[in-house]
């Protein structure tokens, strides 16, 4: 099996789920999302500028109904530097979608960097009601960051005092050595920065 997890987009999922089932792979749908720190339509920059990260992935096609629901409103309602969803949102929305915590950026990685144990155990336990039992995960990742070797002992401490399952993930943006080039140029088209 294999996920696509584009930053706050989705319109690669169908050319990816075709790529996949044409080679015999499982493709999972997903999106890593924009989560506001307030609300998804709040717009004032000292208070809405950060964005935190969440990984979605569809559980089945409710969950995929509810995923392009996510995205569609973040890009329409919430749009504020990047398609901005919230936890109001993600708690209408949630049926048949898996969260994950994500990456560095993400909320619950964030506090435990900032030295923050219990606002990370908050953000846990809260992701963990609104996707369910089994339905949130919490992400160990190793890619030799000096954070995620720190953060990564209070994840695994998170997940036992919260009965939060683990789940080991890469943060992959290419399959190839030779494909960093050309991830490179699309990173700075997003960011507006020349070659």
């Amino acid at each position: 099996a294999v996920a696509i997890t584009d930053h706050g987009v989705m319109y690669g999922v169908v050319d990816f789920y075709k790529a996949a089932k044409a080679e015999g792979i499982k493709p999972i749908i997903g999106c890593e999302v924009y989560v506001s720190p307030r609300r998804h339509n709040d717009r004032v920059a000292e208070f809405d500028r950060e964005n935190r990260h969440l990984v979605l992935l569809c559980e089945n096609n409710i969950g995929y109904q509810n995923l392009i629901k996510l995205d569609s409103l973040a890009w329409t309602d919430g749009f504020y530097g990047k398609p901005r969803v919230d936890e109001e949102m993600l708690e209408k929305y949630h049926e048949g979608i898996i969260a994950l915590s994500a990456c560095l950026a993400g909320e619950i990685p964030k506090a435990l960097m900032r030295n923050d144990y219990e606002k990370a155990k908050e953000k846990a336990l809260n992701y963990k009601r609104i996707f369910g039992e089994n339905n949130f995960f919490l992400e160990l990742q190793d890619h030799g960051i000096k954070e995620q070797k720190q953060i990564n002992p209070y994840i695994i401490r998170l997940s036992q005092e919260c009965n939060i399952p683990l789940v080991a993930t890469n943060d992959c943006h290419y399959l190839k050595k030779e494909d960093s080039r050309l991830h490179h140029i699309l990173l700075c088209i997003q960011t507006n920065h020349t070659v």
